[in-house]
């Protein structure tokens, strides 16, 4: 409840920030920046599972190639409340997983070869609840709703940088070409920086959700640590664009002040958070 609660939060305050610049500009440039927006993230909302799959050389695999992982797909989906999701195998020797889909009906669980090898099966159990507490809580649904939004930000912030560029008053409107200049400097940075945190609270969620479909918060802290281990030594064909959906970042680790533009929250916190579950918790969680 408490990570819901902060994600209403974070993308309310995306809300206010993309209305707070788009009055400098007027409705008609606001609704503009919305509606391209949209337009964007609605194709990505869409079709980008094709995509991030094509991308990563992702195939799907049968039942009959891989019967243990399907039949800890079927009972995880069961225990969740949602169709049993189509599962993938990424031919790559980094250990990590993603899910994809725009809703539990479309719900894709892709898992790299490196897992598989690597983790024991109470581990992969814990990885795949994960995904599919991913898929369960909509959040491809809710990391596009924060991605347009910020995306819309940057199109009043553009729009507005080419008007103080040129010369355009506002003085007419009451506008501040000091509070136009902020806004432009500012405001772009300050929706990746709550988008990023969006997409934070969303794996913490994960975490706590996946625990209990799979009532054993143990499984996916354990799995945790040895994916952060062997990550940082084996690498991916990954890109920015993609880290974000994986349940470790694929790519390399940031520290200091780049953390701050980290798509993952440290592993050492996820992993205390899911030790700090216990049965009572476990049992509170209703398909």
């Amino acid at each position: 409840m408490r990570n819901q609660i902060r994600t209403i939060l974070l993308l309310g305050v995306l809300s206010a920030l993309l209305v707070a610049v788009g009055g400098l500009m007027g409705q008609g440039s606001l609704w503009l920046a919305v509606g391209l927006a949209a337009a964007v993230n609605l194709g990505a909302y869409f079709f980008s599972h094709k995509l991030v799959l094509r991308m990563h050389r992702a195939e799907e695999i049968s039942p009959e190639k891989a019967p243990r992982l399907h039949g800890m797909v079927e009972e995880l989906a069961y225990s969740a409340g949602i169709p049993k999701p189509r599962l993938y195998l990424i031919p790559e020797a980094q250990p990590n997983a993603f899910a994809t889909g725009r809703n539990p009906k479309h719900g894709v669980v892709a898992v790299t070869s490196g897992m598989v090898q690597l983790l024991s099966e109470r581990e992969t159990r814990g990885v795949l609840a994960h995904e599919i507490a991913h898929i369960k809580n909509r959040d491809i649904l809710v990391a596009t709703v924060a991605s347009g939004l910020a995306v819309a930000v940057g199109y009043v912030a553009n729009v507005l940088s080419f008007g103080l560029f040129f010369g355009r008053s506002d003085d007419e409107d009451g506008g501040s070409p000091l509070g136009g200049l902020l806004a432009v400097l500012v405001a772009p940075l300050a929706a990746t920086l709550v988008q990023l945190g969006v997409t934070r609270s969303r794996e913490y969620l994960a975490d706590e959700t996946g625990a209990r479909i799979a009532g054993d918060p143990e499984g996916l802290a354990s799995a945790l640590e040895k994916l952060e281990r062997t990550t940082a030594l084996v690498p991916m064909h990954a890109t920015p664009a993609t880290a974000s959906l994986f349940i470790v970042n694929p790519l390399t680790g940031t520290k200091g002040l780049a953390h701050l533009f980290s798509t993952h929250p440290p592993i050492r916190e996820r992993v205390r958070r899911l030790r700090r579950m216990t049965g009572p918790e476990l049992k509170r969680y209703a398909a």
